[in-house]
């Protein structure tokens, strides 16, 4: 980056973005960079914070002067505090929390699902794409203010939350890419925090830092909270701060707090029973953090009135109002998220912190989850302390997050946690100059630190990773790949553990990560613990170099890039041209352990295996001395669906992943299918019902890409119609997975044929070669390629309207 003119640091949260910036040539002072967006139609200007609301207009919803930038934009998807405060009104079309979503593991956060639950009649995007346009419209600003300097050719520091998982990060990166930034790298949250914390004591960061041994960062944002410890220690150089520790993922902030006070006064305004429509809902969501910011503000009201228009009307007299006391907003927010006392965090949701139809904590006392979080990493923070007990005390706090605005929920936070230590005085607070530009402004001082200004933050990686292995007892266990604490840059060789590689099919790499304070050395072999959690596993496909190789002996290897992002690598041992990048698993969607494990396929699925394999496998099962004679073998296909029925119960409830599994055992024997037209009929119709849509599952692209190759060498026994009809039903099933130039050749086979069934009149170059069966199922096949353009859809529409006539 020796080209870069500034260093720019951004904060991409869930409630609000900030960007801040230093020169690299002039002066290192931090700056805040206000972000023009609009405000309201036809008025945009530049302001301290971007919300990072999206919202998806209309057709024809606003003119093109409404909603106009500084810059070219876009009118259909608007960005910031006129997306909110319009979203708001019309919630269908709003996407809020896209952060949120990109570490919701349950869902496939790249598809276009938001809107959640918005008709269809609304163009939805994916969780990446919405956090690409936030990011997108901090680079147009950028730009528009800095033309020479645009900020593809800056460098920048982008934030994420220190509990998020490699996958989320991976998204993140992706997100980036999609809004054009080039040159970046992630920092953690609470670290940023840190840094800028750094920043403000620069000239006394000895003496602000003096008799601390602990800080706590606690970061509560919008929709996540975030803690992390950081060991400090006093040299002749100068202060040395190492992050030690960060907590597990935990989807919980201030929008559930707006929430909850929703839902107090929901019941204010309506009789029992009775529920706001979705968009008086949204509005008092709005209405409900104004309260909370001004009932628990610096000079706070005794109450707050709230009004909400009665559905389809338009007169205040037919509003809906209620007052919302400050006793009850701290009843509410103050007791119910920071609460004092021992207990552990409850695993029973609450109805108030459950919407938008994420996955937030199912309790809500952060409080809790903070001492739940010392308890879990008390060795860590002991040995910082120099001391033992039953829980680490920090010497300091630091807060970060918009929610500490208020003094009074600061204030009970830090009375909460010293009360766990009561015959000690209160812990004391870092100073802080604002919580809402204190992550942009510390990000851009890690640019800093990354040249060689300024002090940073030792501590690398905040987990360790691990590769799940079985062993010859079938005892589950993991190797680590990349230890906690492995530092930025570093690369790890794990020669010493070598594996055998299967080159040209199907493997599976279960991933794990533990952010306990246990740390295992790389290259060691332990069991499965309670502090590991699973990652999407890597499904993939590997091949040599060397079309011949089948298998390879291979070790692994690990990268903490400078992105901060973690690589992992299959190396040939044999050789210095082979090696192998294994990527994250970035679609998985549902329950990971439903795809990860290997428990997911039926408990009997071998027999079911072998039994196909009898059929079409490469190594068919031999009869055992003595036993009953087998039938012949055209009969024995013919009883597949009944004997697999057997096995594993009425073909309607096989799981997708036996389906998958009896398809890639039919890939590898396809030429067996050629043994009797029977044969051939049954393992068209096997193929394309274990196959199909021909997507949505790992691998699934590799497997329509192996079975087109069957089309190429079209029906053995083209005599037989039945064989044909199960060809084109087998295209048809799969069509979906196919890929734009495998429809197109199907397309080109078929159009050649059908305009001679379906036309008119004899064509004069009839096509050379077998002439295929099936007419009704060529035309349903042909109907199913999507992917081929309009002109040829209104042909094949054409002959079949004539066809019929």
């Amino acid at each position: 980056m020796a080209d870069a003119q500034y260093i720019v640091g951004i904060d991409l949260g869930t409630s609000n973005c900030a960007a801040a910036f230093a020169s690299i040539k002039s002066s290192p002072a931090i700056q805040d960079f206000p972000i023009v967006q609009l405000v309201r139609a036809g008025e945009a200007r530049p302001q301290p914070l971007l919300p990072s609301f999206l919202y998806l207009a209309g057709e024809h919803e606003f003119s093109s002067e409404s909603v106009r930038l500084p810059w070219k934009s876009s009118s259909e998807r608007l960005v910031g505090e006129f997306a909110r405060w319009h979203g708001a009104r019309v919630p269908s079309r709003v996407i809020s929390s896209s952060k949120s979503w990109l570490c919701h593991s349950g869902v496939d956060r790249t598809a276009p699902i938001l809107p959640w639950g918005s008709s269809a009649e609304v163009k939805k995007i994916s969780p990446v794409q919405a956090s690409a346009e936030l990011l997108r419209h901090i680079r147009s600003a950028w730009d528009s203010k800095f033309p020479a300097e645009p900020l593809s050719d800056q460098e920048v520091a982008i934030t994420v939350p220190a509990s998020f998982d490699e996958v989320a990060r991976a998204l993140t990166v992706n997100a980036a890419r999609d809004a054009g930034f080039e040159k970046f790298t992630l920092l953690e949250e609470p670290q940023a925090a840190f840094y800028d914390f750094i920043s403000g004591h620069q000239k006394n960061l000895a003496r602000a830092l003096e008799g601390v041994r602990l800080v706590l960062v606690v970061d509560v944002g919008g929709g996540t909270s975030d803690f992390t410890l950081i060991q400090t220690s006093m040299t002749p150089e100068g202060p040395l701060m190492r992050r030690i520790a960060v907590g597990e993922h935990l989807m919980l902030g201030g929008d559930n707090m707006d929430s909850a006070l929703a839902r107090r006064l929901e019941q204010k305004l309506l009789a029992a029973g009775r529920k706001l429509s979705a968009t008086q809902w949204s509005q008092l969501v709005q209405a409900s953090r104004e309260a909370k910011e001004a009932l628990l503000g610096v000079s706070p009201p005794d109450f707050y009135n709230v009004s909400l228009l009665s559905e389809g009307s338009r007169l205040m007299g037919n509003a809906l109002s209620a007052q919302l006391t400050r006793a009850e907003a701290e009843e509410v927010i103050v007791d119910g998220f920071f609460p004092i006392g021992d207990e552990a965090p409850s695993r029973t949701a609450r109805p108030a912190l459950q919407e938008l139809g994420l996955p937030y904590a199912a309790d809500p006392g952060i409080t809790r989850h903070i001492k739940s979080f010392l308890r879990s990493h008390a060795t860590s923070a002991f040995a910082a302390l120099g001391e033992s007990g039953a829980l680490p005390r920090p010497d300091a706090i630091l807060l970060n997050g918009g929610v500490f605005n208020s003094p009074r929920l600061a204030t009970k936070l830090v009375q909460a946690i010293s009360a766990w230590w009561p015959e000690k005085p209160r812990i004391p607070l870092l100073e802080h100059h604002s919580l809402d530009l204190a992550v942009a402004r510390g990000a851009a001082y890690y640019g800093l630190v990354r040249r060689g200004i300024g002090q940073r933050i030792t501590g690398g990686a905040a987990r360790s990773f691990y590769v799940g292995l079985e062993g010859t007892d079938g005892k589950k266990m993991a190797l680590c790949v990349a230890p906690r604490g492995q530092e930025e840059g570093e690369t790890v060789e794990l020669r010493a553990r070598e594996f055998q590689l299967i080159l040209g099919k199907p493997v599976r790499f279960p991933l794990y990560y533990s952010g306990g304070d246990a740390i295992d050395p790389s290259g060691s072999v332990v069991d499965i613990r309670e502090d590991m959690a699973e990652l999407p596993p890597i499904h993939t496909i590997l091949a040599g170099s060397q079309s011949k190789q089948q298998g390879i002996p291979v070790y692994l290897r690990s990268r903490l890039t400078e992105i901060g992002t973690l690589e992992l690598w299959c190396v040939s041992s044999v050789g210095k041209s082979d090696q192998w990048r294994l990527e994250f698993e970035l679609r998985s969607s549902g329950e990971p352990k439903e795809i990860a494990t290997t428990q997911s396929l039926p408990a009997n699925f071998d027999q079911a295996r072998a039994t196909l394999e009898q059929i079409f496998g490469n190594k068919p099962v031999a009869a055992s001395r003595g036993a009953a004679p087998q039938s012949p073998p055209e009969k024995q296909a013919r009883q597949i669906w009944t004997r697999l029925e057997e096995i594993l119960g009425g073909r309607e409830g096989w799981r997708l992943s036996a389906l998958r599994e009896l398809g890639t055992v039919l890939l590898a024997g396809s030429h067996r299918r050629r043994r009797s037209a029977e044969h051939e009929r049954i393992y068209f119709q096997l193929l394309g019902y274990c196959l199909r849509p021909g997507f949505g599952y790992p691998l699934d692209e590799w497997r329509a890409e192996q079975a087109f190759k069957l089309f190429v060498e079209s029906v053995q026994f083209h005599h037989e119609k039945p064989i044909w009809n199960e060809f084109w039903i087998m295209w048809r099933r799969i069509s979906g997975g196919l890929s734009e130039d495998s429809q197109l050749t199907i397309w080109n086979y078929l159009s050649a044929h059908l305009e001679g069934k379906l036309g008119n009149k004899k064509l004069s170059n009839k096509p050379k070669g077998v002439a295929p069966e099936g007419l009704i199922e060529m035309v349903r096949t042909a109907a199913s390629l999507e992917q081929i353009d309009v002109l040829s859809k209104e042909r094949l529409g054409d002959w079949c309207s004539r066809k019929l006539e």
